[in-house]
């Protein structure tokens, strides 16, 4: 099969699958995740609190807001590019991760990154992105070996591109 770029390898998908996320408002300044624009894969997600980081530090920030993410999906917190390349803001955990099965409000983990200047999240703020996507549950087998692989046990920059060659 032919796809979009002629190429037989790849196969033409739909933009987007909707699905239904139940969504309970703790807060009345809570805004409900929304994307920014057509074809955006994360929703933004707001604070509620105001809260100042300074040089270095973390907080779990508020978004107000509690989920019921369908069985078989996950909702993963991403950070805003935005916030990280003008003020050195990201997410802790890259991506947090919100459990089907999580019904507690949405903290995100945010971290100042930037060496002297303190940054200082408004109620309101987009601070993160919200990605829902369905993923795969393994079933874990102990095993004397594995099969071999091209890559074999290489790996940390083995590929190269960061720093000299021949590290272990």
């Amino acid at each position: 099969m032919r796809g979009l770029s002629g190429r037989a390898d790849l196969v033409a998908v739909p933009a987007h699958v909707a699905v239904a996320v139940a969504v309970r408002r703790l807060h009345p300044d809570a805004v409900l995740p929304r994307y920014s624009t057509e074809g955006d894969a994360g929703a933004d997600l707001t604070s509620v609190a105001e809260v100042t980081l300074r040089p270095g530090r973390r907080a779990l920030v508020p978004t107000g807001l509690a989920l019921s993410l369908p069985p078989g999906t996950v909702g993963l917190v991403h950070p805003r590019s935005g916030l990280a390349a003008r003020h050195g803001v990201t997410v802790v955990n890259a991506p947090g991760t919100v459990d089907s099965g999580y019904r507690g409000e949405v903290l995100v983990n945010l971290v100042n990154l930037d060496p002297s200047d303190e940054f200082t999240v408004h109620v309101g703020d987009r601070i993160a992105q919200l990605v829902v996507q369905e993923y795969l549950h393994a079933d874990f087998a102990e095993t004397d070996s594995l099969p071999g692989s091209a890559r074999g046990e290489t790996g940390h920059g083995s590929t190269g591109g960061f720093g000299a060659a021949g590290l272990p």
